[in-house]
């Protein structure tokens, strides 16, 4: 891995749960990456600067030396320091191997002031730079000015991760449980396309991923960007289906037939079918696999803590499509999926839970 940090030292930063626990976390990142990996950093505050030349990640003592000499202080201006790391990143990748995967990962208290002030001129930016093969991830900081929308859109454009960081523990899931994840891309634009078969399910609802919705006929453009998926990451996709039939529909039936051709007959057992495309990192074109949903399919066996999660998420947002499934169903559901908890982050997530439930009452 190339790996350029672009660390805003600016003057509000200077706490002990930002630029501080930045230097922490990103000591404990150091020991997670080889002798094939390539380290620089780049700070931006009143003014940009290379702090650290492209140095192998085996240089532990001249990686540590350099981030023990960052300092808060400054206003934020980065636009100077954005395109300093780019250009880092593209040097390391000419002089190093070819195949060495190239990452910014911008860490910051949440002020992206970096110089190019319209969003979408920033998302043009990041995306020209994505596809001459520099991803972005953003890392963030401290609390107060935190601006998780931004932190998402930015690396979901770089192909990257957005993390907040506001404890070591959390920085230990992120930059060394994680990190091969968050870092190591298997597939590029990865899209998913479910059909539904009308002879069987009435409706449905795909449970969140808004910010990733493409329209239909994006599916085959392959030069629609789409999301990425890093080695070790298992991505799930959720939906409500509401079956022929049941009481439970909310929406009337079409007078005239939907689709492209007539259902597929209810005696197949098909619920739907899915197409998924990806890219091998590096290339153009993008592979198809397609597999029928079937009705009688062996649950996932993720699938009971994926549910019990969103639907925390959907009873915190305040669904009213959810009906009387409360906060115990969904820490109920949690606490039978928990499974093997290695580092004791889905304890973690019941007892959040568990203390939303008393707020709640």
């Amino acid at each position: 891995m190339n790996l350029v940090f672009l660390v805003d030292t600016s003057g509000s930063m200077n706490s002990a749960d930002k630029l501080p626990l930045l230097k922490q976390s990103f000591r404990l990142m150091l020991g997670q990456l080889g002798e094939n990996d390539t380290i620089a950093i780049v700070t931006y505050a009143g003014s940009a600067g290379l702090a650290l030349e492209p140095t192998k990640a085996t240089e532990r003592e001249t990686i540590l030396a350099a981030l023990d000499q960052m300092h808060a202080g400054g206003s934020t201006a980065g636009q100077a320091g954005l395109q300093q790391a780019y250009a880092t990143a593209a040097k390391m990748a000419r002089d190093g191997d070819e195949d060495a995967v190239s990452r910014v990962i911008l860490a910051t208290d949440g002020d992206f002031n970096v110089g190019i002030s319209d969003p979408d001129d920033l998302k043009d930016f990041i995306a020209d730079k994505r596809d001459e093969g520099t991803y972005l991830s953003v890392l963030g900081f401290g609390r107060g000015n935190l601006d998780d929308a931004t932190m998402q859109a930015l690396a979901q454009t770089g192909n990257g991760i957005a993390s907040y960081i506001d404890t070591l523990a959390e920085a230990q899931k992120v930059l060394v449980d994680q990190l091969t994840g968050a870092l190591v891309p298997i597939a590029d634009d990865v899209k998913i396309q479910v059909e539904w078969n009308p002879a069987l399910v009435a409706e449905y609802r795909l449970i969140g991923y808004e910010t990733r919705a493409l329209k239909r006929e994006d599916f085959n453009n392959d030069k629609v960007d789409a999301g990425e998926i890093g080695a070790g990451h298992q991505v799930t996709a959720l939906y409500a289906i509401t079956p022929v039939g049941s009481p439970a529909r909310m929406t009337d039936p079409l007078r005239y037939a939907a689709g492209d051709a007539a259902p597929v007959a209810d005696d197949t057992g098909e619920l739907g079918f899915l197409r998924l495309r990806y890219k091998v990192p590096g290339e153009d074109t993008s592979k198809l696999i397609e597999t029928p949903i079937m009705a009688d399919a062996a649950p996932l066996a993720e699938a009971d803590w994926a549910l019990a999660i969103a639907g925390f998420g959907q009873i915190l947002r305040g669904s009213d499509l959810i009906g009387d499934w409360s906060m115990g169903d969904a820490i109920a559901l949690a606490q039978g999926a928990r499974g093997e908890d290695a580092f004791g982050y889905r304890q973690g997530a019941i007892t959040l839970m568990r203390l939303a439930q008393s707020l709640q009452q």
